[in-house]
Formats: structure tokens, sequence, C-alpha cells
């Protein structure tokens, strides 16, 4: 190999060049792409998680995480549907929340769990189950690959299914104002009476007041901001103040998860086009 390569160096440092500079360009055009027209830049992202670890996995005959991938994308796209029924359900709106909900804390505990089955390995503690690195190796990854890919997935699913159920609920428009004015009464995520005061402990659930004086379902204005990544309020727009709404020390490690996966999209949706990008540009030139 290093007697075929010899004296392309001058080659190798133009596809270095090559690499960094359409990764420079692909980020300066994805970010414009987000800020001009993000609902299209979301859908296309979107489809690209969706489908490029698809053809990667069954290339690699990874049967397991087929299997789940379909389990997944089942009862996803069912949801979705129910989601993006005119007129909507009343029940709709809690099943959304709850499903995608569910989903973002089993992708957070496996995504942890992965994470420290990688770190016990670093450091050893394998060989005292007498448990091959290997093999732990393998597993930590796995875990974490599948916590990371289906926590991404999930909220970008999710933030599709708020977005369509707020406005068709109509307290809630992406541009310009409400269909609908908000009650006291009601909470505009789901669109259904509240019941428990805010000053009084639910048995179930509480209620919640933003900044803004808007008072919401617990569950509802949670699933809105952490997994719909909505940090507004759903009728006025107003800024929530997440430092405020997760005051427990314990739930903050949800935010920076929600976070991380946010930046994870981009590894996983564009950085495999922008390499067979790269990978393009280098046969039409004639490197190797």
């Amino acid at each position: 190999m290093h007697a075929k390569h010899k004296g392309h160096e001058a080659m190798h440092a133009e596809m270095v060049l090559i690499l960094i500079v359409t990764l420079v360009v692909a980020q300066l055009v994805l970010v414009q792409w987000k800020q001009r027209h993000p609902k299209s830049y979301n859908l296309v992202t979107l489809f690209q998680m969706w489908v490029v670890p698809l053809y990667f996995t069954t290339k690699l005959h990874w049967w397991r995480f087929l299997t789940t991938w379909f389990v997944f994308s089942v009862i996803t796209a069912y949801i979705s549907y129910r989601a993006t029924r005119k007129p909507l359900a009343c029940t709709t709106p809690r099943l959304v929340y709850k499903w995608f909900l569910l989903l973002y804390k089993i992708s957070y505990a496996t995504g942890i769990v992965g994470y420290t089955v990688v770190m016990f390995t670093l450091f050893g503690i394998n060989l005292i189950f007498r448990i091959k690195p290997e093999d732990a190796m393998d597993f930590g990854v796995s875990l974490l690959f599948y916590g990371l890919y289906y926590g991404v997935l999930g909220r970008d699913f999710a933030e599709m299914c708020a977005d369509f159920m707020a406005s068709t609920i109509g307290y809630y428009s992406a541009s310009g104002m409400p269909t609908k004015h908000l009650s006291d009464n009601i909470c505009a995520v789901c669109g259904q009476p509240i019941l428990v005061d805010v000053s009084e402990e639910g048995i179930i659930e509480n209620t919640y007041r933003l900044s803004c004086n808007h008072v919401f379902h617990e569950f509802c204005i949670r699933g809105w901001c952490i997994v719909g990544k909505k940090q507004m309020c759903p009728y006025c727009k107003e800024k929530v103040d997440l430092k405020r709404m997760f005051s427990n020390p314990w739930e903050r490690p949800h935010v920076m998860y929600g976070q991380l996966l946010d930046w994870l999209r981009y590894l996983v949706a564009w950085q495999p086009v922008i390499i067979g990008f790269v990978q393009g540009i280098n046969y039409i030139l004639g490197l190797e």
C-alpha cells in the first residue's frame, strides 16, 4: 500500500483540501437553508435521518436494527397519522406526547447504559465478569447508537406532529395570530380543560404557569418544550425559561440530552451525503 501511494503527497494534499473546502461550503449552505426555509430543511433532514441508516444497515445485514426500525416506523406512522387528521380527536394530543415522551426517555436510558458500558470496558471492569473487551465494546456502542439515533428521529417526528396538532387546535400559529382565543382554564397544547389549580397538588399531574401567565398541563408543556423542541409559549410565543421550568437538577440532563441530539442530527443526516459528494469530486478529478 505504501509503495502504491508513494510520491502521491501532492494528490493527497489536494484531496484533504477538497474535503475541508466542501465541509465549510456545505455547512454554510445548510445554515442558510435552515434560516431561510426551515420547513423544507427539516423535512429533508428528517427523511435522510430515516432512510440513510436504513441503506447502510441493510447493506451490512444488521437485522436487529432493521427489526427495531420497522417497529418504530409502524408505530410512529400511526401516531403521525392520528396527529395530522382533521378534526383532531380530543385524545390524540395526549397520545402523541405520551408516545414521544416515552420514546425520548427510553432512548435517553439506552444511551446512558451504552455510554456506561463503553466507559467500564475502557477501564477494564468487563474483565471482572469475564466478558471479552470486543464483545463489551460492541454491546456498548450498539446501545449508544440505538439511543442516539431513535432519540434524534423521535424528536424530529414529535416536532412535526406538535406543529400539526397545535395549528389544528387553533391556539398556536407558526406565523401570525392564533385562530382561537385562549381561556384561562384551557391548555393550549392539547386543547383540553385544566382541572387542577396552579397552587394545588395534582394526583396524576400538576398545572404549570409560564412567566407569561398562561397555564398548561405539566406533561403537555414539558412535552412541548423537551420533545417538541418548542422553547416558547404555544399561545403568545414568549420564550420559555427552561432553567426555571426544570428546577430539579435531576431533570436538567434531559434538556442537555435534547441539545446533544440536535447536534448529532447533522452527523447522521448530512455527513454521509457530504462525504459521498467529496468522493464524487475525487473520482471526477481522478484522485485516489
